[in-house]
């Protein structure tokens, strides 16, 4: 994690007090959690189906075999959600950061369906439990913190995930680059049910760059998209994140050791 002392002193403090933010996040998970996951309007929306059973949708299909699947991982993704959210939770009042797009927590079953069908047609001969093991934001949460505190904040929320027993799988910093997105995407599977979760680590101007760029990033990642106008595209991408600054110390923010190696494929088996 960030090696300068002054941040790494509060940064023990606030991971000290695990039983702590543990106690609070067990109290959530009583209370509103619950009702808030029912009443997400990401984890409401019916996928799209077909008669065969299989899902169809903007020239991409699963089979039916594949669809099944699919679902399941969904279905098992929000049970997961009901204990993560907690920690989370309890991570971004113990490092003072606010939690954004808390209601958006939930992929929804089309998008996942479309990501799940992109890898595979991408790569034929990839199986759809080798497509679901890469997707990290089924699941998904943004931290976000002033400038000045983020790479305290950081580096405690990191710590605590971590000390609750969450693998990170995943740490894409990207605050170093001369050029294009600038945040932390974090990746972290669960100790009992293995669910993949992400939490993006961002400030306030680098959350607003990231909505900016939106609609320019989906469109440049479009199959017809020209080569020329995918370069225009990067180019105003790139002029948007260039006018964000850069936290102290961010770019040196590193992840929490890893405690069980990661599974190659994702499979049913493994549902609580």
């Amino acid at each position: 994690m960030y090696n300068d002392r002054s941040a790494r002193r509060p940064a023990r403090g606030t991971v000290t007090r695990a039983a702590t933010a543990a106690a609070l996040a067990s109290a959530l998970a009583l209370g509103a959690v619950h009702t808030a996951t029912a009443a997400a309007p990401s984890a409401a929306k019916t996928p799209t189906g077909a008669s065969d059973g299989g899902w169809h949708q903007d020239g991409l299909t699963l089979n039916a075999a594949d669809n099944r699947t699919v679902d399941a991982y969904v279905a098992r993704a929000r049970r997961a959600e009901r204990s993560i959210s907690p920690q989370i939770r309890a991570a971004a009042l113990l490092s003072h950061a606010e939690l954004i797009g808390f209601d958006h927590r939930l992929k929804s079953p089309d998008s996942l369906k479309r990501k799940v069908a992109t890898r595979m047609q991408e790569k034929p001969g990839r199986t759809v439990g080798e497509s679901l093991a890469q997707i990290n934001d089924a699941v998904r949460f943004t931290l976000q913190w002033p400038v000045g505190r983020y790479s305290r904040g950081v580096t405690a929320a990191a710590g605590m995930l971590s000390a609750w027993g969450n693998d990170s799988t995943r740490w894409s910093n990207t605050w170093h680059r001369a050029a294009g997105y600038k945040a932390i995407n974090s990746a972290w599977r669960t100790p009992r049910s293995h669910q993949l979760f992400e939490v993006q680590f961002h400030t306030p101007r680098s959350k607003a760059a990231q909505l900016e760029t939106h609609k320019l990033y989906e469109e440049q990642r479009l199959p017809g998209t020209s080569p020329q106008r995918v370069r225009e595209l990067q180019e105003q991408q790139d002029a948007i994140f260039a006018a964000v600054p850069v936290p102290p110390g961010a770019d040196r923010l590193t992840a929490p050791v890893r405690h069980h190696p990661v599974p190659a494929t994702w499979a049913p088996a493994l549902m609580p």
